[in-house]
């Protein structure tokens, strides 16, 4: 059975529907959830995702809002917070740390964290018994690929193209598949452009496939009412897990 990863936007349009959205998508067929934690310069996202994350910082979001709804969320799905390095480091990485192993979320990815300049913070977080998703790109050199790949905890984040999340491109990655396959048996996940006409073919060859942008517009439609855009992205994400395990 292939995966399916949920990135949804924290405190968007409240900690409250966030909540609720999280729990509806668990019973949807969601097997791992991302949290995303809003921040002003979200790289490597596009621009459905970004003016999430603006909404949500203009709305008052505090990381307290993420460490609470996760307190209600984690136990009923696998939970990983996504953010950028900033509010960690800000913060530091102990007070994440301690505050996932808390409420039961179980790692993080943090997207502008290479693998090399994650190296001294893995420790602490495996010790923990949290997992650092890394990060595989087309561009990576073979070498670069199986060092990663030889390291990786839970899953593997394959990026379908260079680029921001949502653009929809696509690159061959039969190459880069191969030697992730060589170097683990880790399972690869493939995120960047899915949605419910691509999912099928995105899940070829990988392990499951994470969607994010797909969710994010159906948040900020303002055409519909909260109960309106559970019920949508809910049966997106049933329509996905369904494509994907066809």
């Amino acid at each position: 059975m292939k995966r399916l990863v949920a990135y949804i936007t924290t405190g968007y349009p409240d900690s409250s529907f966030t909540v609720d959205l999280a729990l509806a998508l668990a019973e949807a067929g969601v097997d791992t959830l991302e949290l995303g934690i809003p921040f002003s310069d979200p790289v490597a996202d596009g621009p459905v995702i970004e003016s999430a994350n603006l909404r949500a910082l203009q709305r008052g979001f505090r990381l307290r809002d993420l460490f609470e709804a996760s307190r209600q969320i984690a136990p009923k799905i696998d939970t990983l917070w996504m953010g950028y390095f900033n509010p960690f480091y800000h913060r530091g990485i102990g007070t994440f740390v301690d505050e996932a192993v808390s409420a039961g979320v179980h790692g993080f990815i943090i997207p502008d964290l290479p693998y090399e300049e994650a190296r001294p913070y893995k420790p602490q977080i495996e010790e923990a018994g949290l997992a650092l998703i890394d990060f595989i790109a087309p561009t990576d050199t073979p070498e670069r690929i199986t060092m990663i790949a030889r390291d990786a905890r839970k899953f593997l984040y394959l990026v379908a193209y260079a680029g921001i999340t949502g653009s929809g491109r696509s690159e061959e990655l039969t190459p880069v598949l191969e030697k992730i396959r060589e170097a683990t048996d880790t399972p690869v996940y493939l995120g960047f452009g899915v949605t419910p006409e691509t999912a099928k073919e995105k899940a070829r060859n990988v392990d499951g496939v994470i969607v994010g942008s797909a969710f994010v517009k159906v948040l900020l439609d303002e055409s519909l009412n909260n109960t309106e855009k559970i019920g949508k992205i809910s049966a997106m994400a049933r329509e996905i897990k369904e494509r994907i395990n066809e």
